[in-house]
């Protein structure tokens, strides 16, 4: 009997690590809805989870990074930067996730947060003078195009705080795209393993000074579902996508990964509608499918770089 080789076996296939990682990214916003049911306000949610997330980013760290030869000393600008890119990309991003769940749909948030390709681009003409080609403008246009039909479809099922949860997400993936931007230099000499460890570390500090000063009992006057949920929140949400996506573009490349992790929003809303049993509708599935191949042909245009993980 012929054993198969690690990149024919099903754990070995970059592509399907990198759907996997994809998908479980996309249960992260629905295990945060169902822990509101709860009654956690956002600051003590995310304080939890990012706690959670520290002792597993500590053991990526001693097994993929310890043994690594010519590992670069961060230098005290570099720790600077590292503040910087915590409050960027998991503070500032992943509060404002949080918070916005309150107010619309897994559906529409996913949709927002995974623009964060078109946002790059639009960022990076805006400010560092970057050119975009016609292909780049028409695929970015196609994905707002499918946000705005996902949004239309929220507007009808009415409801307080649309506008607010919409302005806020989107004010999150704002935030998580100055992060991608400023973390270009930093993530190719460092790795990006180590970096996504020390920012969400310095996140973390972040969130418990907030929860501190807000509601310091909440974090441990919680009913045991709450903490069950931020668990898997922190793991199979946050750590294990992270894993998966990093072990999928040493297989298969950062492009083939990006394109894969598209299917997001799409996978977001499949989930909402189960497990949630969100109402959706015909405009909100082709606002989704259009969101998904605007992004798709967006990645598709940014080969060889990494593939952008949502906080």
């Amino acid at each position: 009997m012929t054993n198969a080789t690690p990149s024919k076996s099903l754990l070995g296939n970059g592509v399907f690590l990198g759907f996997l990682g994809a998908v479980l990214l996309a249960v992260k916003p629905v295990i945060v809805k169902i822990a509101y049911s709860f009654g956690p306000d956002a600051t003590t949610l995310l304080a939890l989870r990012m706690v959670m997330t520290v002792p597993f980013f500590m053991v990526l760290i001693a097994v993929f990074e310890r043994d690594k030869p010519n590992r670069i000393r961060l230098t005290s600008a570099d720790w600077t930067k590292v503040l910087i890119l915590g409050f960027t990309g998991y503070y500032a991003a992943s509060f404002l996730d949080f918070v916005s769940l309150q107010y619309i749909s897994v559906g529409l948030s996913r949709s927002i947060v995974y623009l964060n390709p078109a946002i790059v681009l639009l960022l990076s003409v805006l400010l560092k003078h970057q050119k975009a080609t016609l292909g780049q403008v028409l695929a970015m246009a196609t994905a707002y195009v499918g946000v705005l039909l996902v949004f239309w479809h929220e507007m009808h099922l009415g409801g307080d705080g649309i506008l607010i949860g919409t302005a806020l997400t989107f004010c999150s993936a704002v935030s998580y795209s100055v992060y991608l931007l400023l973390a270009g230099n930093l993530v190719e000499r460092v790795g990006s393993l180590r970096l996504a460890a020390y920012s969400s570390g310095a996140a973390t500090l972040m969130c418990l000074i907030q929860a501190l000063a807000i509601n310091p009992s909440g974090l441990i006057h919680q009913p045991m579902q709450v903490y069950g949920l931020s668990l898997i929140n922190a793991t199979l949400c946050t750590v294990a996508p992270l894993v998966m996506v990093m072990l999928a573009i040493r297989r298969i490349g950062p492009s083939t990964v990006a394109q894969l992790g598209a299917i997001g929003p799409a996978a977001t809303l499949f989930f909402a509608w189960i497990i949630l049993g969100d109402p959706i509708s015909m405009l909100q599935i082709m606002g989704t499918l259009i969101v998904v191949l605007g992004i798709w042909l967006l990645l598709r245009r940014r080969a060889g770089r990494s593939a952008p993980t949502p906080p």
